[in-house]
């Protein structure tokens, strides 16, 4: 049938062939005067695609086209839209809808709306064509405007990309937490997650300490930023640095494995462990004692606001931040490469999917 009745995308049929990719139509939600579509230039790959397709997180509705680092141009926008026009280059993130009524959505909190849709995988009301959402591995997108951002002409798309989720999701928590200078910020893992929260921390002018059991990223680390490289293999690690850092952002995948007592005892009076990592599995247990000796505390966060976006997006384009970005041409065994090298943790430090015209050359 073809846009703008469907849209084309490559989908995973099943969660025991995760990393098999097929193109194929789809239907997109209902058309109202509030949306956008796009016709995707580039996707990133986020961890949390593999998470959904290898059944990690549990259960996913199959066929599913994932990917939620989307970004394209307008081509159609709804009657009452406002913040766009056809043509403009935006991006699109984890979260694609919420009621923009309750009390979150109200206080620049919509990240936590619980009516919110997340951008592939969550069902659409039947007044929105009761369809599944579907993600942006995929010839064109269907957005409310709110969840969609402008993109600084001085981003390259393949890297604003992973900014999306991967970039919103570290730099929140860091804005919440008031990082800046006089701040010792620890960075736990290297990955996806953790370089952005590198190169953020280090662009709001905090000392940042990278923390990771791979040495090998030593060197890496220091180029987005880092003052010291911590290695979390090493027996003792963590006793030279009792009682120091104010702020500690997990990015890990692998939260399930740590001593958290130990990493803990690295905090500063009050400081905080903060979880933006989502591993398969469920935390280490702890007790309550873990806390008093420096009267830490520990908490979590879910990607992050409009307006948190774009001040990220402000920092990146301001200080011309560069993350580390490998480009891979989207088709079936791009897609496959991609979640694959996503999964073995082969990527330095997040794939782009790229090449777009060329997939879907009729739209």
């Amino acid at each position: 049938m073809g846009y703008p009745d469907t849209f084309e995308g490559f989908m995973v049929q099943s969660q025991k062939t995760w990393q098999e990719f097929k193109k194929q139509e789809f239907k997109p939600k209902k058309f109202q005067d509030r949306d956008i579509d796009i016709e995707i230039e580039c996707c990133g790959v986020c961890g949390s695609d593999v998470h959904t397709i290898n059944g990690g997180w549990g259960g996913a509705p199959m066929p599913l086209c994932v990917g939620h680092e989307v970004i394209g141009k307008a081509v159609k926008v709804g009657d009452k839209v406002t913040t766009v026009k056809i043509g403009d280059r935006i991006g699109v993130g984890a979260q694609i809808w919420s009621c923009l009524e309750c009390k979150p959505c109200k206080t620049d909190n919509e990240n936590y709306c619980p009516h919110k849709i997340d951008t592939y995988g969550a069902p659409y009301p039947e007044e929105m064509g009761g369809v599944i959402a579907q993600g942006g591995y995929a010839s064109h997108i269907r957005a409310h405007e709110y969840f969609t951002f402008k993109i600084p002409d001085n981003i390259p798309s393949h890297e604003a990309a992973p900014m999306m989720c991967a970039g919103l999701t570290t730099y929140s928590p860091l804005l919440r937490a008031g990082v800046g200078p006089g701040k010792k910020v620890a960075i736990v893992g290297v990955g996806g997650l953790g370089h952005y929260a590198i190169l953020w921390a280090s662009a709001m002018g905090a000392e940042v300490y990278a923390l990771s059991h791979s040495p090998s990223k030593e060197d890496d680390t220091k180029k987005l930023g880092a003052k010291e490289f911590i290695s979390t293999g090493d027996k003792e690690w963590a006793k030279p640095w009792a009682f120091t850092f104010d702020f500690m952002l997990n990015t890990a995948d692998a939260t399930h494995e740590f001593d958290l007592p130990t990493y803990m005892s690295t905090l500063s009076v009050n400081g905080e462990m903060h979880h933006v990592g989502l591993p398969d599995k469920p935390l280490p247990q702890i007790s309550a004692q873990t806390f008093a000796p420096n009267g830490c505390k520990m908490g979590g966060s879910h990607i992050g606001s409009r307006p948190e976006m774009f001040k990220m997006l402000k920092l990146a384009s301001e200080k011309e931040l560069k993350p580390m970005i490998e480009e891979i041409p989207i088709s079936e065994a791009g897609c496959k490469k991609a979640v694959t090298g996503v999964a073995d943790n082969s990527v330095r430090y997040r794939y782009t999917l790229v090449n777009f015209d060329k997939a879907f050359p009729k739209r």
